[in-house]
């Protein structure tokens, strides 16, 4: 005996079928959190250019160090501010089809791990403030995940076994309300990015609203019925 859900495209599939004598009702349950964030990771740092790449290192060590000491006097930790990336390029022109060579670039993102939240739009202007030019990535996460993401199971549990009830009362049987198997799908990563660019020094606060994030989990749970 087999069963497909009708409405598969629009809800998780189910499937019902005999194995070895046991009837089995395979379905998939969903559940999903939201929690405000606790925590940001903010990637800035300094974009220096100079014809001559000692000048353009010396220019982009001295900003970065400015920055480093700016946000230290914020009060985050220097374990907390890290490099993320360090890069030397060779920038060129392209005039008439020919490639001349206008200078060199020097990047130095750092990642800067912030447990004040609404101290993150501080952390940026005080950055360009002192010296960074650049924010490439603003994250927002949860310190402890897991918590949240326990709750997303057992809300996903609670699901398959509606939806397992709802079923074998459509298909006139009886259901046994503990699953024997349980399966996790999957686990979103709760974090939500904001991109940005190339900033210019402004007086303005740079306004930040991490909003909510969403944990989700998914399971997949088989019962058997008579």
């Amino acid at each position: 005996m087999y069963y497909q859900n009708p409405w598969m495209r629009a809800q998780p599939e189910w499937r019902a079928f005999s194995r070895n004598g046991q009837n089995i009702l395979e379905v998939t349950g969903e559940g999903s959190v939201s929690v405000a964030p606790d925590m940001s990771i903010v990637t800035l740092g300094v974009n220096s250019e100079n014809m001559n790449l000692t000048d353009a290192q010396q220019e982009n060590n001295e900003r970065t160090t400015k920055v480093i000491q700016s946000l230290i006097s914020l009060g985050i930790s220097k374990e907390n501010i890290k490099t993320a990336d360090y890069r030397i390029e060779m920038v060129y022109d392209y005039e008439n089809g020919k490639q001349t060579l206008r200078g060199y670039r020097v990047v130095h993102l750092l990642q800067v791990l912030n447990d004040k939240i609404e101290q993150t739009g501080l952390i940026v202007d005080t950055a360009v403030k002192n010296g960074a030019n650049t924010v490439t990535n603003i994250e927002f996460k949860v310190k402890n995940p897991q918590i949240f993401y326990s709750q997303a199971l057992a809300l996903a549990l609670n699901d398959a076994q509606f939806k397992a009830a709802e079923l074998t009362k459509e298909m006139g049987v009886t259901l046994n309300k503990v699953p024997f198997s349980i399966q996790e799908l999957s686990q979103t990563s709760p974090i939500i990015p904001l991109q940005t660019a190339i900033f210019a020094k402004s007086e303005a606060a740079t306004p930040i609203q991490p909003g909510k994030l969403k944990i989700s989990a998914s399971i997949q749970a088989k019962f058997s019925y008579f």
